[in-house]
């Protein structure tokens, strides 16, 4: 299978980008103008992968490409660095931390190969902190961009990695009703002005969602995926709640909690 040509797609964003005879929109687009579109694609990506259709995937992941592209042609612009240089430098990551496949070494299990490859990404903060005269830190590299959940279980990974994790399920699981508790405590307060309460119950929340993610993280659970499983659960579920009360000829806002209530379990038993 001959291997494809990206000459022609650097031409097309060269040309894109030219200052006299290219797009005014590309022209004037920035490394941090164009961060939302990127993220976007990744989640179109994401989305065509979850419905299984790989045609859409096919131009989904030729406009994430693209995006790959623009930052190329416009890094050259600047004298950064050019296409072929973020080739070269995924090439030599790639080998350097998969020493089983392109070199000689030989590990005793998924895990010693995982374990390899963390000790290269460690080698690379403590580089990068080097050359930047900054202290190392575990937590370093890990994108403020991410979404949070996704961002909270990298963070506990990395921490975990050093032993400062529980090895038991229970102390997560109390954690988590320790964190309920002081959210309450925070919504039952008097003492303090709205704004400062708020405040409190908003600390408080996003400690327990912290601790939430933990619990996923300590059930070998990705946090990002089971919460889109359960948004798409609500959504199928909610959707056949407006239907039953469509055909009862009534509105959504026309019922009564419970009544509302009463659907949703018929749904849920629907559905097994």
């Amino acid at each position: 299978m001959p291997t494809a040509n990206l000459q022609p797609l650097l031409k097309i964003m060269e040309q894109l980008r030219d200052p006299e005879n290219g797009c005014p929109w590309d022209n004037k687009q920035t490394f941090d103008s164009i961060v939302s579109h990127t993220i976007e694609e990744a989640y179109e990506v994401a989305d065509a992968i979850k419905l299984k259709d790989f045609d859409e995937l096919k131009g989904e992941l030729g406009d994430l490409l693209f995006q790959v592209v623009f930052y190329a042609q416009m890094a050259k612009e600047q004298g950064l660095f050019e296409f072929n240089d973020i080739i070269e430098a995924i090439s030599e990551k790639l080998i350097r931390r998969h020493p089983h496949v392109f070199a000689k070494a030989e590990f005793a299990s998924e895990d010693a190969i995982h374990a390899n490859w963390e000790a290269e990404k460690d080698k690379e903060r403590a580089a990068k902190a080097l050359s930047e005269n900054k202290s190392d830190s575990l937590l370093d590299n890990i994108p403020l961009s991410l979404p949070a959940l996704n961002r909270a279980y990298k963070i506990q990974k990395r921490c975990a990695s050093v032993g400062f994790d529980w090895d038991s399920l229970p102390p997560v699981v109390d954690k988590i009703y320790e964190e309920i508790d002081e959210v309450l405590v925070e919504v039952k307060r008097d003492d303090l002005s709205e704004q400062q309460q708020q405040a409190r119950i908003e600390e408080e929340l996003g400690d327990l969602l912290f601790a939430n993610v933990n619990l996923v993280r300590h059930l070998k659970c990705n946090p990002e995926q089971v919460l889109r499983q359960a948004n798409s659960k609500f959504e199928k579920r909610f959707r056949l709640v407006e239907l039953a009360v469509l055909k009862q000829g009534k509105k959504m806002q026309d019922c009564t909690i419970d009544e509302l209530d009463a659907v949703w379990e018929q749904v849920k038993k629907q559905q097994g």
